[in-house]
C-alpha cells in the first residue's frame, strides 16, 4: 500500500496538517489517524525539508507497537526511522540518542523528557496521540508539555474523544496547539467566558455548566485549525450488533448484594456530603459484587458467586473456535476468567507480543482491561466478538475498547455482549453508556437514587 490509497478524506487529513502549523484532528476511532499523520511528516521532512525531528507522545500500548506497524505497513512510510522510546531510564536515553526521524514515547515519560532536554529542546514537531489525555490543566504532563511547546514549530493533535466530559476539558487541549491564541491564556478566563459554576460548596465548585451558545461560541473558535470527522460518515464498516445478555443472579446471592448495597448506602450518612470520589469508591463496590468477587481489606479478593463466569463461558463455547475478546473491571476478574477458561487458553493483553499473536489467529480468547486497549491498537484482524465481563461508567473508554475490532479493516459483523445483572448497578452503567450521557452525572444520580430509596424505607436522614 501507499499514498494513493489513502481515502480522500485521509487526504484532506495530511492537507490540514501541512497547513496548520497548529493542527487539531478530532477523527473518530478506525479513521487511520495514524497513516495521515505519518504521511504529513514524510512530506514536510522529505519533500518540505521543513521539520528535522518528530516527537509523537502516546499512550504507552500505543507508543510500543502502533506507529512502528503504521510506518512499516506503508510503502511511502518505510523509509521513516522510528525510535520507540521506551523502558528503563537507560533504555530511553539510548533511544533518543538513536538516529531516527520519529521519536515515540508515552505521555506519562513527558516530564522526563523535558527535564533530560532542559532548555535545549530537540523536536521542531511534536504529535500528541490521543489529545484528550492532556485535558488536565493540573496534570504534570500538561504544564511540562506547556513549557517547551514555543519552542515547537509545529504541534499536531489527535484525538476521537476531545471532551469526553464535557467541553469544559478542551482548554488544555488547544492551548498546547496554539498557546492560548483561541481559548484564551488561562483556564480561569476560559471558564469565566463561557461557563457559569454548577454545584458548588462555599468557594469550591465542583461543576460548570456551559453558557448559552457556549458550545457555538467555542467551536466557532478553533473551527480553523480543528477537523472534525465521524467513522460513519467515511466508513463502510460491516454491522454491529449489540447484545444485553441477562445474568441472574441466585436469589440468596441476590438477597446478599441488596444488604450489601443497603450497607453500603447507610455508609454514607457519616459523610458530610456525596461527592464523585466516594459515590465512585461505592459503585465500585456493587459493580465488583455485580462481577462476582469483592476486594478485602488487605487487597485479598473473596468470591461470591459464579454467575457472570457461566455466561461468559457460554458465549465462548457458542463462539465455536472463533476468537474472543474480553474486557474486565478488576484484577480478581481478569484471575478468575482465566481460571474458569484454562481449556481455552485464555491470554492477558500485555504488549506488543500478544497483538500480533491475537491478530495472526493464535489466542481463542484475549483478556484486556479497557483503560490499556483503549486507545490506538488495532486488533480488528484476530476477530469480531466483545464480551464485557464488567462494565464501568467511562463512556470514552467504552467506545475506544469497542473500536479496537469495530475499526476500518474489519471484515466480519462486530458482535458486542454485555453481562448486566437485573437490580444491580450494571444496570445504571449501562443505561449511562446507552444514552452517551456523561458518566459522573450518571453515576451521581444513581447513588443518589439509592440513598433516596434507603431514606425512604429506613427512615433515616442523609
Amino acid at each position: 500500500m501507499n499514498e494513493n490509497n489513502l481515502h480522500p478524506y485521509q487526504r484532506f487529513s495530511v492537507q490540514h496538517i501541512i497547513d496548520h502549523p497548529a493542527a487539531g484532528l478530532l477523527l473518530e476511532m478506525g479513521l487511520g489517524k495514524t497513516v495521515a499523520t505519518l504521511t504529513a511528516v514524510n512530506r514536510l521532512m522529505y519533500e518540505e525539508m521543513e521539520i528535522d525531528r518528530v516527537l509523537v507522545i502516546a499512550p504507552k500500548r500505543v507508543a510500543e507497537d502502533t506507529w512502528t506497524t503504521e510506518a512499516q505497513k506503508w510503502d511511502h512510510l518505510k523509509h521513516l526511522r522510528v525510535s520507540v522510546v521506551l523502558g528503563s531510564e537507560n533504555a530511553r536515553i539510548a533511544a533518543l540518542r538513536a538516529k531516527a526521524d520519529v521519536y515515540v514515547i508515552n505521555r506519562e515519560n513527558v516530564a522526563w523528557l523535558v527535564g533530560y532536554y532542559g532548555g535545549a529542546w530537540p523536536f521542531d514537531m511534536v504529535v500528541i496521540d490521543e489529545l484528550s489525555s492532556f485535558k488536565s490543566a493540573k496534570a504534570i504532563r500538561f504544564k511540562a508539555l506547556r513549557m517547551v511547546r514555543p519552542y515547537c514549530r509545529r504541534v499536531v493533535g489527535l484525538t476521537g474523544t476531545p471532551a469526553p466530559n464535557g467541553l469544559i476539558d478542551l482548554w488544555p487541549q488547544i492551548y498546547l496547539l496554539d498557546q492560548g491564541e483561541r481559548l484564551g491564556k488561562t483556564i480561569t478566563g476560559f471558564r469565566q467566558r463561557y461557563f457559569t459554576p454548577g454545584r458548588t460548596n462555599g468557594h469550591v465548585v465542583y461543576d460548570y455548566k456551559l453558557r448559552d451558545s457556549g458550545e457555538e461560541a467555542i467551536y466557532g473558535k478553533i473551527s480553523d485549525i480543528c477537523i472534525s470527522m465521524k467513522a460513519e460518515d467515511y466508513l463502510q464498516l460491516p454491522g454491529r450488533i449489540d447484545r444485553t445478555v441477562e445474568v441472574r443472579l441466585p436469589e440468596s446471592v441476590r438477597e446478599k448484594y441488596e444488604e450489601f448495597e443497603k450497607q453500603q448506602i447507610l455508609a454514607l450518612e457519616d459523610q458530610e456530603e456525596i461527592t464523585a470520589v466516594n459515590a465512585a469508591v461505592l459503585s465500585n463496590k456493587l459493580l465488583q459484587f455485580s462481577n462476582g468477587a469483592i476486594y478485602g481489606e488487605n487487597h485479598e479478593f473473596h468470591e461470591i458467586h459464579q454467575a457472570k463466569l457461566e455466561a461468559l463461558e457460554e458465549i465462548v463455547e457458542a463462539a465455536n473456535g472463533n476468537p474472543v475478546l474480553v474486557f474486565y473491571s478488576f484484577k480478581h476478574d481478569a484471575e478468575r476468567i482465566k481460571k474458569r477458561l484454562k481449556t481455552y487458553r485464555p491470554v492477558e493483553l500485555k504488549g506488543s507480543a500478544e497483538i500480533q499473536a491475537w491478530n495472526a489467529g493464535q489466542i481463542p480468547v484475549l483478556l484486556a482491561h479497557p483503560a490499556s486497549a483503549g486507545h490506538g491498537l488495532n486488533l480488528q484482524a484476530g476477530g469480531n466478538v466483545i464480551v464485557w465481563f464488567g462494565l464501568n461508567w467511562s463512556l470514552e473508554l467504552y467506545q475506544q475498547a469497542n473500536a479496537r475490532l469495530h475499526r476500518q479493516g474489519q471484515t466480519k459483523p462486530g458482535i458486542i455482549h454485555h453481562l448486566v445483572a437485573p437490580g444491580t448497578m450494571d444496570e445504571d452503567v449501562m443505561a449511562s453508556l446507552s444514552r452517551k450521557g456523561e458518566s459522573q452525572d450518571a453515576l451521581m444520580e444513581a447513588v443518589k437514587a439509592r440513598i433516596k430509596k434507603y431514606k425512604s424505607l429506613c427512615g433515616r436522614s442523609f
